[in-house]
């Protein structure tokens, strides 16, 4: 309720997104929540569309150390994607994320997100920035030792 009910005088604003558990192709990145956010902020398509390419791109360890693939995808968050849209224009930035202005984020959660790949899994809570999974959270019980 911290997280998501307004009615809390410390609520942190997040957007409830539901239990994900059925939910079919379950990603770190949430492609739709991100163009949505993306282009709320005013980003093109053409502009949002190069810049989730660079960022699978990036997220993609295939060949490269898990570390590698980590450090490229945070340089994307943090600094932003350069994209061109046309040959010769000059390089824009698309920031996934507004460091500048926090509100113009999409702070959002999911319960029981099924993740499929080499094995599967279900952590109790992940939450999103802009469609982008920031954290995930286990919930255990304190009566079970």
């Amino acid at each position: 309720a911290r997280f998501t009910d307004p009615a809390q005088r410390e609520c942190l604003g997040y957007r409830y997104l539901r239990d994900w558990h059925q939910r079919e192709n379950n990603r770190g990145i949430e492609t739709a929540l991100l163009r949505d956010n993306l282009a709320a902020r005013g980003y093109t398509p053409a502009q949002i569309g190069s810049a989730l390419q660079k960022l699978e791109s990036a997220a993609d360890s295939t060949g490269i150390t898990l570390y590698a693939a980590n450090l490229r995808t945070y340089q994307l968050l943090r600094y932003g994607v350069p994209v061109q849209t046309a040959a010769g224009q000059a390089h824009e930035t698309v920031h996934l994320i507004d460091w500048t202005n926090p509100e113009a984020n999409d702070f959002a959660l999911a319960e029981e997100v099924t993740l499929k790949g080499g094995y599967q899994r279900r952590p109790d809570i992940v939450l999103y920035i802009n469609g982008l999974a920031m954290a995930v959270v286990e919930l255990k019980r304190s009566s079970v030792e």
